[in-house]
């Protein structure tokens, strides 16, 4: 119990808000980096050989390889490995949500997709190794529906929404 002449700051809620843009311009990192290694193989998660632009497909090392043999779904996810569409899709999606985190721009349709994505993660992985339930898919998720309902601070929603064609359609908000 904190005493009323206690020491302990509150934190307001400007600040708050503040650090909430701070995560959601990190998170989009997270998704643009993805996009960006994939693309062009910077050795940390691809290498140069394996990168798309050199014919290299961005989903089937995990769809392969990262499946979860004992998950339910094995056979759905492995079944998609390397299909042409299927790269398009992913990166197209890693592009987008990155992009609409880091300019705070078009939340709703990132947060929505994006958990998609981190759900459908998370389900290729099942059962966890760690923890019956969560893992950090499921948390990524959870936070990207946050950051949709959330004030957007440090964003260029003002401009975005001044755009004839995002006044015409409302779930691009």
């Amino acid at each position: 119990m904190v005493k009323k002449n206690s020491k302990v700051k509150k934190i307001s809620y400007e600040k708050a808000w503040r650090i909430l843009a701070s995560v959601r311009i990190m998170l989009g990192f997270v998704f643009l980096w993805a996009f960006l290694d994939k693309t062009f193989g910077f050795g940390m998660a691809t290498a140069p050989d394996k990168a798309w632009i050199s014919g290299g497909s961005p989903t089937t090392g995990f769809l392969k390889f990262g499946v979860n043999q004992n998950s339910p779904f094995v056979d759905l996810f492995s079944g998609l490995a390397g299909l042409a569409w299927v790269d398009w899709l992913f990166m197209a999606g890693l592009l987008g949500i990155g992009v609409a985190l880091i300019l705070g721009i078009g939340l709703r349709v990132a947060a929505m997709t994006g958990s998609l994505l981190l759900i459908m993660m998370w389900a290729a992985v099942l059962p966890l190794e760690n923890n019956p339930v969560i893992d950090e898919h499921l948390i990524y998720a959870a936070v990207l529906v946050v950051i949709a309902g959330s004030p957007r601070k440090w964003s260029l929603t003002d401009w975005w929404l001044s755009q004839d064609f995002v006044k015409k359609n409302k779930w691009l908000w």
